[in-house]
């Protein structure tokens, strides 16, 4: 099921770009022939048709295969990514440097600044943390730039053979994701093949020549590069495609580098859009503001000195001086194009990199506290749209969302002894009421967790899903006993005469106080994923037994000594010892989610 699954996860994504590749083909082709008839040129002598498709289907193919590779890549990596990316960003040179590796593996700028915000979204990160990571960000997308910049199209059907096959043939999952990953790349230089042999009668058509002629104005290029990267949704593509253009001879390095540089602005405003609509808190729109700013700050700066950017990149560029016009220029244009782009993000890097505050503080004059809204009882604030592009990711936002729950139901129950200490009506109504927002964030998380499951997951994340649904059930549960139970059993308890003697009440605390460690520990263990403390959890079992079972003996040894009053309070303060074990009982349910499957069958 899950092969079959993973097969048709890896086709979903072609019809999306398609659909995005058939619109820029179209209003390319539609352009070239709008300027044709301007000219009163005539197109006769060029087979639209045939460019249409080499340049539609070779566009279809990069698209996906970049995707492809892109998506082999995630799976392949799995948790370890995220966790290198939460984890190694202690100062702001080591955050660059795992955004830079981050990004290099995972293939996209736009995914590791969208995982930055679910990380920033489930407070794994803090927004000034998070600068230096989106910076080096920029430096791993041009990995790809670098890979394209050889001419490997001649081979291509190779690594889309093997590819295929261990895809369609593997049976392990981690040979499938290798298969996607090679198959990505073969589609990547073979789609770059298919645009550069449509774009060979192009050459010598005017009009065409005219339309890159004017790219190398800076700011007609970087406004191309912008626009079609927004549409295509990655810069490498925008990169790619330049670069296939020079390779054919048609794209001079000055328009390169000004397609490139647009590419990085139209990447932060994606990714940006996509951050602000789907982000739950201010920080993590803040962090796409951070992302936006750096390279529009960039790419201004660079503008008037991209004719040093040109000189840089020839000086540190291979060349071919046995080759001369354009032969020459498709040589070492291309290498160029992927040089300048690295040398522009690593030297913006560098520059920038001192001002990780400044751009923090930016972001937060840019964007200020967010004002919660009128009427609504409780929205989810850790359930943020952009990390299902990682499921591992937002299966973590759903751990934290969780943790959210737990924390509401532990306070819940810590909030029962002084309200029934004190009889305090007020009290319970309002521990009453708290859960509505755990049934309201418990169908939250079902809803995320659908969205989730649509998605194609390893093995592992099928196991961490099957046991946050669980968690999220249970966790309900346990908010709906004190509710339901425990707060009936207050108000029950308001209206008695009878008083608890102090032995009782001594042991009733103690076991209250236990239970509620558990429920503590339960929530810690599910927010972090922490074994440790799920192992507490299950471990408490016997001290929970021995409390119960002490209080129990101790009530039923006098349950007909007293009078009818003290009767009904010792009914009641069994039933309390019995709600209060269900408690426990559904806590250490949670818990056995978080273990591996040898501990968690322990009883």
């Amino acid at each position: 099921m899950r092969s079959s699954q993973l097969e048709l996860e890896s086709f979903k994504f072609i019809h999306s770009h398609l659909v995005r590749a058939g619109v820029v083909i179209a209003l390319l082709v539609f352009s070239l022939i709008a300027f044709a008839d301007e000219l009163e040129v005539a197109a006769d002598s060029l087979d639209w048709l045939q460019l249409g498709l080499g340049l539609f289907g070779g566009l279809a193919l990069f698209l996906s295969g970049l995707q492809l590779l892109s998506d082999g890549m995630k799976k392949a990596a799995g948790q370890t990514l995220t966790t290198v990316l939460g984890s190694l960003t202690t100062n702001r040179f080591m955050g660059a440097l795992t955004g830079a590796f981050v990004t290099g593996i995972l293939n996209s700028s736009t995914v590791t600044t969208l995982l930055i915000v679910g990380f920033i979204s489930s407070g794994m990160m803090t927004l000034a943390q998070s600068v230096g990571v989106i910076m080096g960000a920029n430096i791993g997308s041009t990995v790809t730039a670098q890979l394209l910049a050889f001419n490997l199209s001649a081979y291509s059907l190779g690594p889309v053979a093997i590819g295929f096959f261990m895809l369609f043939s593997g049976k392990r999952e981690k040979v499938k994701y290798y298969g996607m990953m090679i198959m990505g790349i073969g589609l990547v230089f073979y789609g770059m093949g298919l645009m550069g042999d449509a774009m060979t009668p192009l050459r010598s058509y005017q009009p065409f020549l005219d339309i890159l002629q004017s790219l190398e104005r800076p700011a007609a290029g970087i406004f191309a590069g912008a626009a079609f990267t927004a549409i295509v949704q990655s810069s490498a593509a925008t990169v790619g495609i330049a670069i296939a253009m020079a390779s054919e001879g048609l794209l001079g390095l000055p328009a390169g580098i000004a397609l490139a540089l647009g590419a990085n602005i139209g990447t932060a405003v994606t990714t940006a859009l996509m951050g602000i609509l789907s982000s739950k808190t201010t920080d993590a729109v803040r962090a796409s503001v951070v992302h936006v700013a750096f390279n529009v700050v960039g790419v201004l700066l660079w503008l008037p000195l991209i004719w040093l950017l040109v000189d840089i990149a020839i000086w540190i560029s291979p060349s071919s001086p046995e080759m001369e016009g354009t032969a020459r220029a498709a040589s070492e244009v291309p290498r160029q194009i992927a040089n300048a782009n690295t040398f522009f993000n690593i030297a913006n890097t560098l520059l920038f990199i001192g001002f990780t505050g400044l751009f923090a503080r930016l972001a937060q004059w840019l964007v200020p506290e967010r004002a919660p809204r009128e009427g609504v009882i409780i929205e989810p604030k850790f359930l943020n749209d952009s990390a299902l592009a990682v499921p591992s990711v937002a299966l973590q936002q759903v751990r934290m969302e969780l943790g959210r729950i737990g924390e509401i139901t532990l306070g819940m129950l810590q909030d029962i002894r002084p309200a029934f200490r004190d009889r305090d009506m007020e009290s319970l109504a309002d521990i009453a009421r708290r859960d509505d927002e755990v049934d309201i964030l418990e169908v939250e998380i079902l809803s995320y967790l659908g969205k989730i499951r649509q998605k194609a997951l390893t093995e592992d994340e099928s196991l961490a899903f099957q046991g946050l649904m669980t968690a999220t059930d249970n966790m309900e549960s346990l908010a709906d006993i004190i509710e339901t139970d425990l707060v009936s059993l207050g108000r029950k308890a308001a209206s008695m005469t009878a008083i608890s003697g102090d032995e009782t009440l001594e042991l009733l605390l103690e076991f209250y106080t236990t239970v509620c460690k558990s429920v503590e520990m339960t929530v810690q263990a599910v927010r972090d994923n922490d074994q440790r403390a799920a192992e507490s959890v299950l471990m408490m079992k016997h001290e929970i037994r021995e409390q119960s079972e002490r209080l129990l003996a101790r009530k039923a040894q006098r349950l007909t000594a007293e009078d009818q009053g003290y009767l009904e309070l010792v009914r009641m303060e069994m039933s309390f010892v019995n709600q209060m074990r269900r408690i426990y009982t559904l806590s250490k349910r949670i818990a056995k989610v978080v273990l591996p499957p040898v501990l968690a069958q322990r009883d």
